[in-house]
């Protein structure tokens, strides 16, 4: 059944099960794909094969045109683990100059009132999709971030730097989705029919500069596994038997090996409907899970107007030169370390060399 939000208020016991499905592909037929991913037919028959009586939440994070794309992670945690906020506040809803479809579609809340995700994506260039690596990017403030920004003015790395190092800081810093289960099916076309009896791309011309012997995975499962670590490094379990790989299309063209064709692919659409069973099933077992203390559904991002203006005047005085005594900043210019005093942060480090 459809998602019902206002369950997020009641007790575990009281509230039905909640998968969020996600289709991790770029492809969307509304783009110059011009046709929609494999990845979303896959989530959509997923949907229907899942129980009925649980809420089946749905999102294909295919490129839109027009549309906000996920922006990509600040790694404020290299700052300071607090200056990292959950749910993320680099962004927020909106937000015209910096639109971000994590926010736009409150993903974070949705992740948040969800029991498991499962994530169904192709392997592109050994490795998952942009969007879908964009998203669990943003993910790392789920690992420990920092549910309390009032306590560092918004986004001041000074105050961030000392209140990680404060007692007050293990009191916050948390998994803040610890105890939900993940499962990831990932596929990939095989090389389409690209290779040669070799298994060297075809029309590579320095054929010794591709070794297929020294290819990045004996299991193409493992191009998923840094999503995989994230979610298991902070508490998310990955059973082993839902984590799972399939390929098919090898040697064919890219053109004849869409979703529709793959109704001549029995095997795919078998292993396919056998991982959601396990999933279902190991979801059921192991029943709803009560969320964490601080939550990211129901949350009301604090104004930062006055924040903002004090941030805009550290960036100005750092612009000319001056940055915050003390500061990390201030260390590195002095150091001779990072030359980056400039009145026009937006030109490529080329143009102002």
């Amino acid at each position: 059944m459809k998602p019902n939000d206002e369950n997020g208020t009641r007790p575990a016991s009281e509230r039905p099960f909640r998968v969020l499905v996600i289709a991790g592909s770029g492809r969307r037929q509304y783009n110059c794909p011009g046709v929609d991913s494999k990845a979303r037919m896959l989530m959509l028959r997923m949907a229907d094969r899942l129980p009925r009586d649980w809420e089946i939440d749905l999102e294909d994070l295919g490129n839109v045109f027009g549309r906000a794309k996920i922006q990509s992670c600040n790694a404020c945690v290299f700052t300071s683990m607090a200056l990292c906020c959950w749910p993320c506040n680099c962004y927020e809803k909106g937000n015209a100059d910096e639109p971000d479809l994590m926010w736009d579609l409150n993903l974070y809340a949705r992740l948040d009132l969800a029991d498991a995700w499962a994530v169904i994506g192709p392997i592109n260039w050994y490795a998952p999709p942009s969007n879908l690596k964009l998203m669990f990017d943003r993910l790392v403030c789920m690992n420990g971030g920092n549910p309390r920004e009032g306590l560092i003015d918004h986004k001041n790395p000074e105050k961030a730097q000392v209140l990680e190092k404060s007692a007050a800081w293990e009191g916050l810093s948390r998994n803040h989705l610890e105890g939900r289960t993940a499962g990831f099916f990932c596929y990939g076309d095989g090389g389409g029919d690209e290779m040669d009896a070799t298994d060297r791309p075809k029309l590579l011309r320095h054929k010794h500069y591709f070794d297929p012997q020294q290819e990045p995975f004996d299991n193409e499962r493992d191009a998923y596994a840094p999503l995989v670590w994230q979610c298991r490094y902070g508490g998310i379990e990955v059973p082993d038997h839902l984590w799972r790989y399939k390929e098919f299309g090898r040697g064919k063209p890219y053109s004849d090996n869409q979703a529709e064709h793959m109704a001549a692919e029995p095997d795919l659409f078998r292993d396919f409907d056998a991982w959601v069973d396990a999933f279902a099933g190991f979801v059921r077992d192991k029943g709803k899970v009560e969320p964490g203390e601080f939550r990211a559904y129901g949350y009301e991002p604090p104004g930062h107007r006055i924040a903002d203006l004090k941030l805009e005047w550290r960036a100005l005085r750092m612009a000319v030169g001056l940055p915050p005594a003390g500061s990390s900043p201030a260390a590195q210019q002095e150091q001779g370390l990072n030359r980056d005093a400039t009145l026009f942060p937006s030109r490529s480090t080329g143009e102002q060399q």
